[in-house]
Parts: C-alpha cells; sequence; structure tokens
C-alpha cells in the first residue's frame, strides 16, 4: 500500500505542473478578453483574473514542496516547471502590452511613451530569461550548478508582485497615487530583470 501511495503522489508534481500551463493559458486569455467587456471597469471580472493568477502561482509553489517533500523529482518537471513560469510571466506581459497595460490614468504620460516602455519590458523580460535559460542548460552540462541566486529570487518576486498590481490597478484604481506606484514598481521590475541578466551572464559556467 505504501509503494501504491507513494506511486501517486509521485505523478502529482508533474499533473500540477501541467495544470499550471492550462491555468496561464486561461489566465492570459481572460487579459486579453478584458477590453472587450466594454468602457466600464470590468472589476469582477478582473478580480477573478487575479484570484487566478495566485491560484497559478499556489500551485508552483506547491508542486516543488510535494516533490522534495516525497522525493519525487523528475526529469519532466526539471525542464518544464521553470518553462511553466517562464510561460505565466513572460505571456502576462506580453498580454499586457497588447492591451495596452498598465494605463497611467492621471500622470497624462503621452501614449508613445507608455507603449515603449510596455513593449521595451516584454522584450527585456523575455530576452532574460531566454539567456539565463540558455546558459543555465551549458552550466547544467558541464555539471555545473547553476541554482537560483538571490538576485534571480528578488526579480521572480517583483515581476509577479507588479503583474498582481497591474491587475488591481486596472480594476480599482484610478488616482494619481496608484499611477505612481504603478509606474515606480514597473520600473524597479525592469532594473531588477536587468540587474539578475546581467548577474547570471557574469556567473561561471566551467
Amino acid at each position: 500500500m505504501a509503494k501504491e501511495g507513494k506511486g501517486i503522489i509521485r505523478h502529482v508534481p508533474n499533473a500540477l505542473t501541467v495544470g499550471r500551463l492550462v491555468l496561464t493559458v486561461i489566465f492570459l486569455g481572460m487579459i486579453l478578453y478584458t477590453p472587450k467587456l466594454g468602457e466600464e471597469h470590468p472589476s469582477n471580472f478582473l478580480l477573478v483574473t487575479f484570484i487566478l493568477f495566485v491560484v497559478t502561482g499556489v500551485t508552483d509553489i506547491v508542486d516543488g514542496k510535494i516533490a522534495r517533500a516525497f522525493n519525487v523529482t523528475s526529469k519532466f518537471g526539471r525542464i518544464v516547471d521553470p518553462l511553466a513560469d517562464k510561460f505565466l510571466v513572460c505571456g502576462a506581459f506580453l498580454c499586457f502590452a497588447i492591451v495596452g497595460q498598465p494605463q497611467m490614468y492621471q500622470l497624462q504620460i503621452p501614449l508613445h511613451i507608455m507603449n515603449i516602455l510596455r513593449w521595451s519590458a516584454v522584450v527585456i523580460i523575455i530576452a532574460r530569461e531566454l539567456l539565463v535559460t540558455i546558459i543555465r542548460h551549458i552550466a547544467e552540462a558541464k555539471g555545473v550548478n547553476f541554482a537560483a541566486t538571490v538576485s534571480g529570487k528578488l526579480k521572480m518576486f517583483l515581476q509577479s508582485f507588479t503583474l498582481g498590481a497591474i491587475l488591481m490597478g486596472w480594476a480599482y484604481v484610478e488616482g494619481e497615487w496608484g499611477d505612481w506606484f504603478k509606474i515606480q514598481l514597473y520600473l524597479l521590475m525592469l532594473a531588477s530583470t536587468i540587474i539578475s541578466g546581467f548577474r547570471a551572464v557574469r556567473r561561471s559556467t566551467k
């Protein structure tokens, strides 16, 4: 019975990873669909989108803890799990750029400046993730440990927090203070993405 139980548990982390990919596709689709709901702020729809984002993030935490606790890590999980995270983050910022979020309702920043900022963020985030992924694969192929660093974890936290803040700001916040908070958080997130990317490039793969 114990072996059967562990056999079932062995598949739980991978099932959660696949489930996270499915939830990510739904989440991104909801972002793209939101502007079609009309001029009024679809707060309830965006709140559900935010909750889905949180649930997706929780599955990432849970599957890792289960895999480590029961020693049921797999090659599939090691490869697909980080890719699922990148799909969520990169996809979300790409969708935000497509729908024109975040918007500065009160600061009146010119539209072309905001478009440059949004699409620059997409390019920076995707380029960073591709570069670090390539370096990580090269390092691990040589048997070099390329575990996540403090700067990488801070980058991931700020990206996730910024995504949540953009969703909540889109749904409920239109004041000037909200604009200042969003733009500063956005720039801080971009800075951490660039810095963590430079740190990753400078790490030895020998």
